[in-house]
C-alpha cells in the first residue's frame, strides 16, 4: 500500500466518521428538544399562566420547533444530486457495471462530495443548537415572569 492508497483510506474513513457523528449529535438534540417541548406542554396545560409567560413560551416553542426543523433537515438523506457517487450510483447498475465500477478508484470523489456533505450538516447542527439555546432563554423567561406573577 503506497502512502497515496493510505491517506485516502484515511481520509475516507475520517469524512464518514464526522458524517456519523453530526448525525448522532443531531438525534441527541432531536430527543432533547423533544423533551423540553414535552415539558413546556405540560406546564402550560397545567398551570394557569400570565400573559406574559404564555407569550414567552409560545415564542420559545415555535423556536424549537424551527431548531428541530432544521435538525431533521440535517439527518435527512442525501444521495449526491444528478451525480451520486459510491452508494448511490451503485444502486443502478448492472453486477457487470459494478464490477467495473469498483475497480476504478473514485475515493477522492467520495471524500470530497462527503466533505462537503459534512460541512452542511455541522452548519445545520450549529444553528439549531443556537436556536435551542435561543429557545431555553425564552423558556427561563416565561418561567420567571410565572414566578413573578407577570402581568
Amino acid at each position: 500500500m503506497s502512502y497515496e492508497d493510505t491517506a485516502l483510506t484515511a481520509a475516507h474513513a475520517e469524512v464518514k466518521a464526522e458524517l456519523a457523528r453530526t448525525d448522532t449529535k443531531a438525534s441527541l438534540l432531536l430527543a432533547f428538544i423533544g423533551a423540553m417541548m414535552a415539558g413546556a406542554w405540560t406546564v402550560a396545560t397545567s398551570v394557569h399562566l400570565p400573559v406574559a409567560s404564555v407569550a414567552f413560551g409560545a415564542v420559545g416553542v415555535a423556536v424549537l420547533l424551527a431548531a428541530a426543523a432544521l435538525l431533521l433537515l440535517t439527518v435527512r438523506p442525501h444521495l449526491g444530486g444528478g451525480r451520486p457517487a459510491g452508494f448511490p450510483k451503485w444502486a443502478t447498475l448492472t453486477p457487470a457495471e459494478m464490477r467495473e465500477a469498483l475497480g476504478e478508484d473514485d475515493r477522492p470523489v467520495h471524500i470530497v462530495n462527503l466533505s462537503r456533505i459534512a460541512v452542511r450538516k455541522f452548519v445545520r447542527l450549529r444553528r439549531a443548537i443556537d436556536l435551542t439555546c435561543t429557545a431555553g432563554g425564552l423558556l427561563v423567561i416565561a418561567a420567571v415572569a410565572a414566578w413573578g406573577g407577570g402581568a
